[in-house]
């Protein structure tokens, strides 16, 4: 059992993507299922380079344009030699953010231009488009109180204002409802296991429909 498939989970910082993203592999390996783990920016040695660019502190006077081309430069490798490689072979990949991170927060946070983004993101993906996305949604709210409570430093954009977050998110409900068949808007605020159950099984039945 297996086929090639592109995953993604999605969602403001702390909303728990990244912990079900984990769970979705270990559930997946119990099953024999190959699969492949990677996260945006960064899953390369060239990409994480470009995330600790793009993250820095330091670098607080990066303009919109310049996150936004340094997100996608790490998107063209990590899809080059990652992504597209892993799903010839049959296997599941499983990323942490994609494409829609960049409508999200470049387009709907930062306010750039969304059909250049978009044709942007064509160049850089290859063609590469998830079949599946999760997105855990939580309020600013909460989001600010997890990064709180993690006792880790803020990086460059988690220390963006709640109005930037606010529009974040927002961005993100606007594209599930533009692509209500391959979204699956999840409340991040569910216990974490009810969230693995249902991410587990929408995955497996995507596996089966695409066979």
């Amino acid at each position: 059992m297996g086929s090639a498939l592109l995953v993604t989970f999605e969602g403001i910082d702390g909303c728990g993507k990244t912990t079900q993203l984990r769970r979705a592999k270990d559930a997946l390996e119990k099953k024999n299922i190959p699969c492949l783990v990677t996260r945006e920016p960064g899953g390369t040695v060239i990409g994480e380079k470009i995330r600790g660019i793009i993250l820095s502190p330091e670098h607080e006077a990066m303009c919109g344009p310049c996150e936004a081309l340094l997100y996608l430069a790490a998107r063209a490798q990590i899809v080059s030699e990652t992504v597209l490689p892993a799903l010839r072979s049959g296997k599941v990949v499983l990323c942490d953010r994609f494409s829609d991170a960049t409508f999200a927060y470049q387009g709907n946070g930062r306010k750039l231009d969304m059909t250049i983004l978009e044709r942007m993101n064509d160049f850089a993906a290859s063609g590469a488009v998830p079949s599946l996305t999760f997105l855990f949604d939580i309020s600013v709210e909460c989001s600010r109180k997890r990064l709180a409570a993690s006792g880790k430093a803020a990086d460059r954009l988690e220390g963006s204002g709640a109005a930037f977050y606010e529009d974040v998110r927002q961005g993100y409900l606007a594209l599930a409802r533009r692509f209500p068949k391959r979204i699956v808007v999840l409340s991040g605020e569910k216990p974490v296991e009810e969230l693995s159950d249902i991410v587990g099984e929408k995955i497996l039945e995507k596996i089966k429909s695409s066979q």
